[in-house]
């Protein structure tokens, strides 16, 4: 990881470069219809190290495939190991915290929305995408995710061979404009990967949970290697706290702006939320409190229309969530696959792969 300063003309260059290596792999994919078709196949198989093996041996030659498994030489397992277990004690609530807060962040950066918007996916499959999403975060937060038998590697190069497929579609498909930058390009993947790293740190702590520096650093890092693995760039990968900040604060700056597609892409995700709600929390308290995490500026950014949610509602959630980091922690392991078997029973006419 190098340190940057994250300047105007650094990111300008970012927004102009996607991931050589696996945009170079998909057009030589799709450049043959078997080759293709076989690509398409292994996609939609279930994860596992012998399936990963599968890819290695049908396309020889690629470094980021053969070198999937491939830890980078900053990253440090006892760190990785302590971001799950921070994950499996909080799993709940940052699984929330993605809805109300990670991916409507990540909305009002319009220009990076814009694919997400031409793509309607998000728009016309909102429930199946955001499901897909929540899979994913699980899927690589589990307790042994990246050990020997772990899927978070191929979990990962999915999603990183499903953004340079997506590059490639959205560049043919007639209605890009270059002015947005490069679709999926490394300013938007590191804002990305912020709001699902950094910015859930910030919900936490606006939700009154206490997190500790060691568990922010844990959590952060799993996260980082995660980047890695997607094809960011270790230049947009931050060091340690203060650097993520300062790139949040400078990709903020530079990229959140009031724009109708990112206000669609919001709607379509709080019809879901508030469709799903089986809390007795109302609409106005769910909205009221994604106002609070956003902050008043992003919320109207997204045309967020709720009342604020009344003081002493926050106060008791706040105070509640206190109470809850200091309760003693039971097993992580058995914590995390009891939540997860939890949230895969909400969506059951989704688990047919599962």
């Amino acid at each position: 990881m190098i340190n940057n300063n994250y300047s105007n003309e650094f990111l300008d260059i970012k927004r102009l470069s996607g991931d050589l290596q696996a945009d170079e792999f998909i057009l030589h994919v799709f450049a043959d219809a078997e080759k293709k078709k076989q690509l398409m196949q292994w996609m939609a198989g279930e994860s596992s190290v012998e399936h990963l093996n599968l890819l290695q041996t049908a396309f020889p030659g690629f470094a980021f495939i053969d070198n999937a498994r491939d830890l980078p030489s900053w990253a440090q397992p006892h760190l990785m190991k302590a971001g799950a277990v921070f994950y499996a004690r909080h799993s709940e609530i940052i699984m929330s915290l993605l809805g109300l807060l990670s991916l409507p962040y990540c909305y009002t950066a319009a220009n990076g929305a814009m694919v997400l918007y031409l793509s309607e996916l998000i728009r016309k499959q909102t429930t199946k995408r955001l499901y897909d999403t929540a899979v994913f975060v699980w899927e690589v937060m589990g307790p042994d995710a990246f050990g020997k038998n772990g899927n978070a590697y191929e979990e990962i190069l999915k999603v990183r061979i499903m953004h340079a497929a997506v590059r490639y579609y959205t560049q043919q498909g007639g209605k890009w404009n270059d002015t947005w930058g490069l679709p999926i390009n490394q300013e938007d993947m590191a804002g990305t990967n912020l709001s699902f790293s950094l910015i859930v740190i910030r919900g936490l702590r606006m939700l009154g949970f206490s997190v500790s520096q060691a568990d922010q650093e844990a959590f952060m890092h799993i996260w980082a290697v995660i980047g890695y693995f997607t094809g960011l760039d270790n230049d947009l990968i931050p060091e340690n706290s203060k650097m993520a900040q300062q790139l949040d604060s400078k990709i903020k700056q530079r990229q959140f702006q009031i724009s109708t597609h990112g206000q669609e892409l919001t709607r379509s995700l709080t019809d879901h939320i508030l469709s799903v709600n089986k809390s007795k929390a109302t609409a106005n308290d769910i909205m009221g409190l994604m106002r609070y995490l956003l902050g008043q500026e992003i919320a109207d950014m997204l045309a967020i229309a709720a009342p604020d949610l009344p003081a002493y509602k926050l106060t008791l959630i706040k105070t509640l969530n206190l109470l809850k980091s200091f309760k003693p922690q039971g097993d992580p392991k058995q914590s995390y696959r009891a939540a997860y078997a939890a949230f895969k029973m909400q969506k059951p006419e989704l688990n047919k792969r599962n």
